[in-house]
């Protein structure tokens, strides 16, 4: 029963976080989230250190949780080891990658460019499909590579990050991903691998500095 009343909580505060409820640096005090959610304090803590382990809370010093502030080092950390990481990952998948892998790159940028971004029901940030179909695009791009070792590295990566992916989409509204996304696709099936190497870790540099520049 309490795993259980835990998972819920846990899912209530993963979704409260990512659409934005929960402003940056904001605390999670436990024992106003028991009195809201209407379960014991051993439960929200629970789901409070299972969204530390996610990357989308932190401890702080006196034993409290807070949301992540922008400028946390943890962000700009995953962002250097996707940009060592992902690069390499893509120039394996153009070396490796067959036909079929060309024809899941094509489908899935094409179902990337037709989601809608952003869905007034689900508030300022990323929709939920689109945040779906974004992660299947970058996945599939790299999946040719053929390394599982390397995809769940990947997948660990993409899950830590994914926050701060939506903060970084808020404070640079100017941001063509579109034209970004359509450009990954074009250098990946024209087997240029030097160019979709840079592509991509240009791509992975912007979503950073979107969380240290002025918004």
């Amino acid at each position: 029963m309490t795993q259980m009343l835990s998972e819920r909580v846990h899912a209530r505060l993963h979704e409260a976080i990512m659409r934005g409820e929960y402003a940056p640096g904001a605390a999670l005090k436990p024992q106003e989230l028991a009195q809201q959610h209407q379960v014991s304090l051993a439960v929200v803590r629970e789901a409070l250190v299972r969204l530390v382990g996610e990357g989308i809370a932190v401890r702080l010093p006196n034993r409290g949780f807070a949301v992540p502030h922008f400028s946390d080092r943890r962000w700009q950390e995953i962002a250097e080891a996707r940009r060592t990481i992902e690069p390499a990952m893509l120039r394996l998948a153009i070396e490796r990658g067959d036909l079929d892998w060309e024809a899941r790159v094509r489908a899935t940028h094409h179902r990337l460019a037709r989601t809608p971004v952003y869905v007034p029901e689900e508030g300022e940030y990323y929709s939920s499909a689109w945040s779906e179909a974004h992660r299947v695009f970058h996945r599939t791009l790299l999946d040719g590579c053929g390394n599982p070792v390397l995809l769940d590295t990947f997948d660990r990566l993409w899950t830590a990050s994914e926050l701060a992916r939506r903060w970084s989409a808020q404070r640079t509204p100017e941001r063509d991903g579109l034209a970004e996304h359509r450009r990954l696709e074009e250098v990946a099936l024209a087997r240029d691998a030097d160019t979709a190497a840079e592509v991509l870790a240009r791509h992975l540099t912007l979503t950073a500095a979107g969380l240290i520049a002025c918004p």
